[in-house]
């Protein structure tokens, strides 16, 4: 039996010795390893922070203080370490752990995190409430240096300072060096800044030089004189002039150091960032040598790796689709966030490095950006997990729309998706793009039509225009084109309205309804935005019933706006409101994780599920 077998909460982390530490940092990666290669999930990250995440239950209580993680998705060992070891076999899964801190799921989780930047605002707001409340415990922000990149991370960094407030930022730097390593010194002044005995010296020479005459004067420039050393040898006034004292770098795979810096940092009596030096993916010869691969893994057999699926995705379509446009037109550019590979952008990035940018994880900076390289004549395409693109949502309007600048936006990951969680449901870009005057959106289906429609989209538009597609591989509808709609089949009973990957499970419902006597007629509409409105009227006024299948949230949803068109047509021209109507979204419901079937069958929106709702309409008899 190991000693991580006996650890069932932080308290028993505090119990252990200090030569006990290492082996159990070394059991939690096997188990980590060995979990997540049968569950899925983010791997590579998780294994970078063992220590840290050690260190941290070693120093604080989490249960009382609050530890707030950036993005989220390097929490495994946090959630190991606070008594979710018996259900980690059910991370991802429905009704299972989540893959990010959820305080619904433990005292010990203190907010949300899925998305990165935010992490730095929201302790500093605990912090606050603190102090409101006269609490006694500590705030604690786990940030990654990518995370740092996002505007909002920048924005924390200098209210927190100005603000005094005791907060703890830890900078967990595992591949964007902020401030150089410079060697011994370095290493040896930060520590000596970390002891109690500094920190109790400089009180006592400031009160000195309080009482004495011409002190402050004294003080003042000795002050002046050790500021301008540190900064030349430390390099690390970044975080000093926005007003947080400074800790670093310290080896991240050094318990002691980490937990020395962690007391530390606790003693101050304001804010302060730890920065420690991590490697992303450690102790996995796989994930050592390519930790982006093993940053977000499918089930994979963990003696052997990963191994790299050729298997075409609406991703790799896209990237390679752009990639034939761009040769042939050098005003196009691709901006990513800090996902190149996600979104399918590897192979543009390396054919055309000189039309690629890489913003980090900054999305509003990269729309911004976009627009103003639409402006002078570029023809920029921003890849963008729908997701994240919400963070953009401003400059969407004021930088692009209202000027009607040419930027695309390729939406990944739209609809459902599989694993993540409610943070990483792209279930509302439907409805706030749909809502910004000028914007044009496309939803294909299939590859064919993904490529017709970015063509479309890159060469023959104006304005604003996104094409937004879902995770993985087509299904079994595989006909092309880039038509506003196109009836995929003809009925005489239901008029189903659906597009982009809905169009399957919609075919599939119609083949069984169709065997028990009921017609399907189904629509599949290529552009939900603007919406082309007569052939859906038609269709209605032939089967009198209507149904919108999609896969969005119900407000603002597709089927929204087709009722309210039908509506709208039927009041100028007498036409006939259908007798019934169904929508079948996925209403007011925050997505949990889960496999996409199961999220499908969760919301109402399967193929059985459209089946039961047009079968139960059917006998009524309306």
């Amino acid at each position: 039996m190991g000693i991580f077998d006996n650890i069932d909460s932080p308290s028993d982390v505090k119990a252990l010795s200090t030569g006990e530490l290492d082996e159990l940092c070394a059991e939690l990666r096997e188990f980590m390893i060995k979990s997540v290669s049968k569950t899925g999930g983010h791997l590579a990250s998780n294994l970078g922070v063992v220590e840290l995440s050690v260190a941290i239950h070693r120093v604080f209580d989490t249960s009382k203080d609050r530890l707030v993680f950036d993005v989220g998705h390097q929490s495994y060992v946090h959630k190991l370490l606070t008594g979710r070891k018996s259900r980690f076999s059910t991370l991802r899964q429905l009704g299972g752990l989540e893959g990010y801190p959820k305080p619904s799921e433990s005292i010990h989780d203190a907010f949300i995190a899925g998305h990165a930047s935010n992490s730095i605002s929201v302790a500093l707001g605990i912090a606050r409430a603190r102090t409101l409340s006269r609490g006694e415990y500590s705030v604690i922000a786990l940030v990654g240096d990518g995370a740092l990149t996002g505007g909002l991370s920048i924005e924390g960094l200098s209210n927190a300072g100005e603000s005094g407030e005791p907060i703890i930022v830890i900078l967990n730097d595992n591949g964007m060096s902020i401030t150089d390593n410079v060697g011994g010194i370095a290493r040896y002044l930060s520590r000596q800044r970390m002891k109690p005995s500094y920190g109790a010296f400089k009180k006592r020479y400031r009160r000195l030089m309080d009482i004495l005459p011409g002190g402050r004067a004294i003080y003042g420039f000795t002050h002046r004189v050790k500021t301008l050393i540190k900064n030349a040898i430390l390099k690390c006034s970044m975080f000093e002039e926005m007003g947080l004292q400074y800790s670093g770098p310290v080896d991240g795979h050094n318990i002691g150091r980490i937990v020395e810096a962690l007391e530390w940092a606790k003693r101050q009596n304001g804010p302060t960032v730890v920065h420690v030096l991590t490697q992303k993916g450690k102790g996995y010869e796989f994930s050592e040598r390519s930790p982006e691969e093993y940053h977000g893994v499918r089930p994979f057999n963990y003696k052997t790796g990963v191994k790299t699926s050729r298997e075409r995705t609406f991703s790799s379509v896209f990237g390679d689709e752009l990639s034939k446009l761009a040769a042939n037109d050098p005003r196009i550019c691709a901006i990513t966030a800090s996902m190149t590979s996600g979104t399918g952008l590897s192979g543009f990035a390396a054919q055309f490095p000189e039309r690629f940018f890489d913003v980090g994880i900054a999305e509003g900076h990269a729309v911004s950006m976009a627009a103003g390289m639409a402006s002078k004549g570029a023809v920029p395409v921003f890849a963008v997990y729908s997701t994240f693109l919400q963070r953009s949502y401003d400059m969407l309007i004021h930088d692009v729309a209202i000027s009607n600048l040419h930027v695309v936006f390729a939406v990944d990951r739209a609809g459902l998706v599989a694993g993540d969680g409610d943070t990483h449901q792209g279930l509302f870009d439907a409805a706030f793009l749909c809502s910004v005057p000028g914007m044009t959106v496309f939803s294909p289906s299939n590859y064919a039509e993904l490529r017709d429609m970015l063509r479309l989209a890159v060469g023959s538009l104006d304005g604003p225009v996104a094409v937004r597609y879902p995770r993985g591989s087509e299904g079994i509808y595989r006909d092309g084109g880039a038509d506003n709609h196109k009836c995929v089949r003809e009925g005489k009973d239901f008029c189903l309205v659906t597009y982009g990957f809905n169009v399957n499970t919609a075919i599939e419902a119609a083949d069984r309804l169709e065997q028990d006597g009921i017609f399907v007629e189904i629509i599949k509409l290529g552009c939900i935005c603007p919406i082309d409105i007569g052939p859906i009227a038609e269709s209605v006024a032939k089967c009198g019933r209507l149904l919108v299948l999609e896969e969005c949230a119900g407000r603002g949803s597709v089927g929204e706006g087709i009722v309210a068109a039908l509506a709208k047509k039927g009041q100028k021209r007498a036409a006939k409101f259908p007798k019934s109507v169904l929508l079948m979204n996925t209403g007011d419901l925050f997505v949990p994780a889960g496999e996409i079937a199961e999220l499908r069958e969760l919301c109402g929106i399967d193929a059985a599920s459209v089946y039961d709702a047009i079968k139960a309409e059917m006998k009524t008899g309306k």
